[in-house]
């Protein structure tokens, strides 16, 4: 059975699960009593708690910007700009930024538009953002085409010629 995340309690749970990996059974444990204890040095079996989180740099969108990747260059030379619509895409496709290379960008897309009529609006603003998808990398090079294969697709791909 899997359950929903949002019904369990994460520290909760590593602790529960700490206090079974550190539990000393004499009739079952291979190693001596201490020598199990030492394997959690220097915790022992006293669980100690969360690691304190660190400040985050902003959302995954704001990387592009911050790293000074111009990939889109001959299309823009402002990678803010981009930077703007993946944080839109990020609101409203749970677009995260999995890649970058000389002239592409790769989002992982966790609610991808599930109709076509969806996705023609998703295809527009592709085109807008990077024609070239469509100009260059798409046969037949139509948004109706591109649409079509934007439907259920946790992928996006783009390059800059």
């Amino acid at each position: 059975m899997i359950t929903s995340p949002d019904l369990h309690d994460h520290a909760a749970l590593l602790e529960t699960w700490w206090a079974g990996c550190t539990k000393v059974d004499t009739d079952t444990d291979w190693l001596p009593e201490t020598e199990r204890i030492a394997v959690t040095a220097p915790y022992g079996q006293l669980w100690p708690g969360l690691a304190p989180g660190k400040s985050l740099a902003g959302r995954g969108a704001d990387a592009l910007a911050a790293v000074g990747w111009t990939g889109p260059v001959n299309y823009t030379n402002d990678t803010g700009e981009i930077a703007a619509v993946v944080r839109s895409w990020e609101d409203r496709f749970g677009a995260v930024v999995v890649g970058v290379g000389y002239a592409t960008l790769y989002l992982s897309i966790a609610a991808p538009p599930s109709t076509l009529q969806e996705a023609f609006h998703v295809a527009a603003e592709h085109f807008a953002f990077c024609p070239d998808n469509i100009w260059q990398n798409s046969h037949p090079s139509t948004l109706a085409a591109y649409a079509e294969r934007l439907v259920g697709l946790n992928s996006w791909e783009f390059w800059w010629d």
